[in-house]
């Protein structure tokens, strides 16, 4: 089958053949099919849509582009989380440990940063020493040593989706459903996954802006996952404003630390961890009810188990050992810090969130081309929340640059990205609503 008759097939808004799609995915891989004519079937579902049999194909055939493993010898349930991915989103870093420490096995296989929001993986890399992409051998070992992995797409998982994403990237086609669905459900179908809880962001920092659109993907993800053969439920969450006080790599995973040792904790990133985590254990039948597996996540991170866990998992990945303990000795440190001043009293009643997350992007904390390099130390830090009351001259938030001209944009475009009015706003729900597979 030509790649471009595919395309072409899809173009015209045509239903396109689980073989079909089987073989363009296999020229994906291989590199029969070029980029050019990657990107453009890409645009072409992103203008078209596929319906819920294509996006099946799409995902079992990206998942069967690799390896997909096998955890049937541990001894506990295998489960994950995906987020739809935001600003100031480092919940997996806390997440996975946390579940972890509650018996689960969480084998998590992340992605770099897509468009203006931040990838897991990228924030790992920021660590010294942590393989991010290990070899399954690697991998198998550290899930069972510390009862979690969090990881990017090895050469063997999945490897369609990675070129794809890659492109999806850079050519505007990162806010397609089915694109989404199969892209997230591949690799956690390689992964070997028994349960999946995914976290569907919406808001002006989401790529769902609408909630109309983000239920739209979360019922996708949850009817293909469920089509696939994979337990999957999804939380609706928030994305108005950025859930952690810092956006960024390194100013991220210092913040997960904080978070896990009992330093800081944001509140509304404290709200969506444990509902989550709640949610897995339930879903990995570790708990009998929602109040249980909420419990169980706060006693876990109450109690520092949560924290230790973490430590195991980047020791075993060959970071530091004493990572949670000194992780500001080993993180890296941009050399210019800013503090971005209001220029009134009153309160935080919006910030454009997208606008926070490209910004971001422009220090070098994210990409432009697909081979371009993340500058780990650069970000934002100490984000005031909506609601948080400020007087003339007091910070909204801290940048840390590589050069006093980038970190002088970096802060004109936070203020631009801040609304302060007199009156205090209400507060939004962080969970929105819950997605379950239809009986």
């Amino acid at each position: 089958m030509l790649p471009q008759e595919i395309i072409r097939r899809k173009r015209d808004g045509l239903k396109l053949s689980a073989e079909e799609i089987a073989a363009f995915v296999s020229g994906v891989t291989t590199g029969a099919v070029s980029e050019g004519q990657a990107a453009s079937f890409a645009m072409a579902v992103f203008f078209n849509g596929m319906n819920r049999d294509e996006a099946v194909a799409l995902t079992t055939a990206m998942r069967d582009s690799g390896d997909v493993l096998d955890w049937s010898d541990l001894p506990g349930p295998v489960t994950d989380k995906h987020s739809t991915g935001g600003v100031g989103d480092n919940v997996s870093l806390m997440l996975a440990p946390i579940v972890a420490a509650c018996g689960a096995y969480v084998p998590m296989i992340s992605g770099r940063g897509l468009g203006h929001t931040g990838g897991t993986l990228d924030k790992m890399d920021a660590i010294p020493g942590y393989v991010s992409q290990p070899d399954l051998a690697l991998l198998r070992k550290a899930v069972l040593e510390a009862g979690a992995a969090i990881i990017g797409q090895t050469g063997d998982l999945a490897p369609a989706d990675k070129r794809l994403y890659a492109i999806r990237d850079v050519t505007a086609t990162v806010e397609s459903v089915p694109l989404i669905t199969a892209s997230i459900l591949s690799k956690k179908l390689a992964a070997g996954l028994q349960s999946l809880v995914l976290d569907v962001k919406v808001g002006n920092g989401a790529f769902m802006e609408k909630s109309r659109d983000a239920t739209a993907l979360a019922t996708s993800l949850v009817e293909v996952a469920s089509g696939a053969g994979l337990k999957t439920s999804a939380l609706v969450t928030g994305m108005n404003e950025p859930l952690a006080s810092a956006a960024g790599n390194a100013v991220e995973v210092q913040n997960a630390v904080d978070f896990l040792t009992g330093r800081g904790r944001d509140k509304r990133l404290e709200a969506v961890t444990l509902a989550l985590a709640a949610e897995m254990l339930q879903s990995a039948g570790l708990v009998a009810s929602n109040q249980d597996g909420l419990q169980r996540a706060a006693e876990a991170l109450t109690s520092s188990r949560a924290a230790a866990v973490f430590g195991r998992m980047v020791s075993a990945l060959g970071g530091p050992a004493d990572f949670v303990e000194n992780s500001a000795k080993y993180l890296p440190r941009a050399p210019i810090q800013l503090e971005v001043k209001a220029d009134r009293k009153g309160f935080v009643t919006g910030i454009a969130t997208r606008e926070i997350g490209l910004a971001v992007v422009a220090l070098g904390g994210g990409r432009t081309r697909p081979e371009d390099k993340v500058d780990h130390a650069v970000g934002l830090t100490r984000l005031l929340p909506v609601g948080a009351e400020v007087r003339p001259g007091e910070a909204i938030a801290l940048v840390h640059a590589r050069s006093w001209g980038e970190a002088e944009q970096a802060a004109a475009a936070v203020s631009s990205a801040y609304t302060v009015g007199s009156a205090k706003p209400a507060t939004e729900k962080a969970i929105l609503r819950r997605v379950a597979a239809r009986s």
